[in-house]
């Protein structure tokens, strides 16, 4: 028997759309909002050469700069007043978060509901200041070390280059921040996925033109192709899955009136951490080879030289360290996320307990306990949907965009918007019916 929110929404359709007033408005916004952040990732830093320093990403591209110019929609590429993008706030929120595990005064900010996030998300915000000041300062000493990439180098160009790039960031965290209160969907995880769509068109026409020129043979294109598909369909089946706990309440009086017990259910996800796995990762092991290339690798030491080598692309010691840091921080972050204590404690208060379970300190042990095993699912896909891919990367040449990291973010993202477009058309369709049924009820009234 299906639920009644599963029978309205399989009685969607595009009149219910048509209807929906307030949901075209957020879909209008949410739009207007990334063309505004698409705008931005092509305004250049004042100073700088862009012919000069086109030639020199050129030759880094492959590194982690790569990799941030995927996240940035292209601004790192074109070094745009948006080129750290939104990863200095996800690196604040990161800190913030595991700093709410290990400092007592977070912890209970964390408990005191709406008030409580209002300050921890403030803290976090001045977290984004500082991280966004030390990395645009770095960028800016990094470019004047460059021969040729800025124009007149000197403390001038520093400052205007920390205020433009840090201004960026800011404005990019407010944009998001923005699209998640009047738009649809989470604004920041929208922010990355327009900057990983809007290079996928220019990815698969580098991948056809490799293809033309002999570069890479049909049989690979095709490879790629059908890998992207069932990786595509892997990572909808795995995002959707859910290990529900069942959850039972007992009966309870209220006046003269007994209340039947209710039955719920405790969902955990295989996948807790999201993509954060494969963006710590791919960032940590692809800042060595980083940093060798611009520095002068006739200088370094030979096991240095060793060491960066094995961790090319494809190596066997960087896919192991890579599906092992995937892994590890796969743990790591859910640990942070998700507290089987306070979930217990939470059930406890409001009377629900795990069938065969005794509520309290047992029932965290059991949750945590299941929530382990479900980890070890969600870590070892997460290792298998980005582990295949960069083995094809390493093989073929194919773009970064074409990845196990990037696909992963475009699809989950887009599960997420369609989840909350179909919440405000379900949500339609009950204020339309509550409409009806007052309508009728006040016809017979009379």
């Amino acid at each position: 028997m299906a639920s009644a929110a599963e029978q309205l929404a399989s009685n969607l359709n595009f009149s219910t759309f048509a209807k929906a007033e307030d949901l075209k408005k957020r879909l209008w916004f949410t739009l207007g909002a990334l063309l505004v952040y698409r705008l931005g990732t092509y305004i250049p830093l004042p100073g700088l050469n862009p012919e000069a320093f086109a030639q020199a990403f050129r030759g880094q591209s492959g590194g982690i700069l790569g990799l941030f110019n995927m996240f940035s929609g292209g601004a790192v590429e074109r070094m745009a007043i948006f080129a750290l993008g939104i990863m200095p706030y996800i690196s604040a929120s990161i800190i913030v978060q595991l700093m709410t595990s290990v400092v007592p005064s977070l912890e209970q900010l964390k408990k005191e509901g709406e008030q409580g996030r209002k300050i921890i998300n403030q803290y976090t915000r001045y977290g984004t200041v500082l991280l966004g000041t030390l990395q645009a300062y770095g960028i800016a000493v990094g470019l004047e070390s460059g021969a040729g990439l800025v124009n007149d180098p000197g403390w001038f160009f520093r400052i205007s280059t920390v205020i433009s790039l840090l201004g960026g960031t800011m404005f990019l965290m407010w944009l998001g921040e923005q699209i998640t209160s009047r738009g649809i969907g989470n604004g920041i995880s929208l922010i990355i996925f327009a900057g990983i769509v809007a290079a996928l068109p220019s990815a698969l026409a580098g991948t056809l033109e490799l293809s033309r020129t002999g570069a890479l043979s049909i049989g690979v294109v095709i490879a790629v192709v059908v890998m992207a598909v069932g990786v595509i369909a892997l990572i909808v089946f795995v995002e959707r899955a859910q290990r529900r706990l069942l959850i039972q309440y007992p009966k309870r009086q209220v006046g003269n009136r007994m209340f039947q017990g209710d039955t719920s259910h405790l969902p955990l996800k295989l996948n807790t951490a999201g993509v954060i796995p494969a963006i710590f990762a791919s960032s940590l092991l692809l800042l060595p080879a980083t940093l060798a290339g611009f520095s002068n690798t006739a200088e370094l030491p030979a096991w240095a030289t060793a060491v960066i080598a094995a961790l090319g692309h494809g190596q066997p010691l960087y896919m192991l360290l890579y599906a092992g840091m995937i892994a590890f921080f796969a743990f790591f972050y859910t640990a942070i996320v998700f507290n089987p204590k306070d979930t217990a404690d939470n059930l406890k208060k409001h009377g629900g307990f795990i069938p065969g379970i005794r509520p309290g300190e047992r029932t965290a042990e059991y949750i945590d306990y299941v929530l382990t095993r479900v980890t070890v699912i969600g870590a070892l896909y997460l290792v298998f949907v980005c582990i295949l891919p960069e083995i094809l990367i390493a093989q073929t040449g194919v773009p970064f965009y074409l990845g196990g990291t990037s696909l992963l973010i475009v699809v989950s993202v887009t599960l997420d918007t369609v989840a909350q477009i179909q919440g405000h058309l379900i949500a339609q369709q009950y204020e339309g019916l509550i409409k009806k049924s007052k309508l009728r009820g006040g016809k017979r009234g009379r």
